[in-house]
């Protein structure tokens, strides 16, 4: 705790500019790139995820304003979002009011990641996804996870090891 990690993991989307030094993605300078077009191009999923209190669907649907209903449902089932969703009582638009308030922890990772997929970036950037969850909804998490960075790179930050097992580098 208190290294940097964050800190570093925020150079990337350029949230912050170093003093000196470089950031590079496929041995390009990340200042190279306009922010919107950077940003346009990652993903970040963090422990802490900002909800509006609008209905699910428009809170998935933030990454991706031309997305369908379709992919809306696909990314949410990818997120595993599916199954919560359909106990809610007005599904897809049911106002999940100011920061999620109306949903659990592993609720609001769940939609964060469904708005990840949806944006469908090549990068993904994963800040403490699984921290504050029970083993339960790790799991569902970790299960979303999986697909949301099939094929992608992507950097995690975490604690547990379970959530970084399936990774190539360590």
């Amino acid at each position: 705790s208190g290294a940097g990690k964050s800190t570093i993991m925020n150079l990337i989307p350029r949230f912050y500019n170093p003093s000196n030094g470089d950031i590079l993605i496929d041995e390009q300078s990340v200042y190279n790139f306009s922010i919107a077009s950077l940003r346009e191009n990652i993903s970040l999923v963090s422990q802490d995820t900002t909800l509006f209190d609008d209905t699910v669907k428009n809170n998935i649907k933030y990454s991706n304003l031309n997305a369908s209903d379709a992919e809306i449902a696909e990314a949410a089932k990818l997120s595993h979002c599916d199954e919560f969703i359909k106990k809610m009582p007005n599904g897809y638009d049911t106002i999940i009011g100011e920061n999620g308030v109306r949903l659990s922890g592993g609720e609001k990772q769940r939609l964060s990641i469904a708005r990840a997929i949806l944006k469908n970036s090549p990068i993904i950037l994963l800040d403490e996804a699984t921290s504050s969850l029970d083993t339960e909804s790790e799991q569902k998490v970790q299960n979303a996870i999986f697909n949301l960075t099939k094929n992608r790179t992507t950097i995690v930050i975490a604690h547990r090891l379970s959530t970084i097992k399936k990774a190539d580098h360590i």
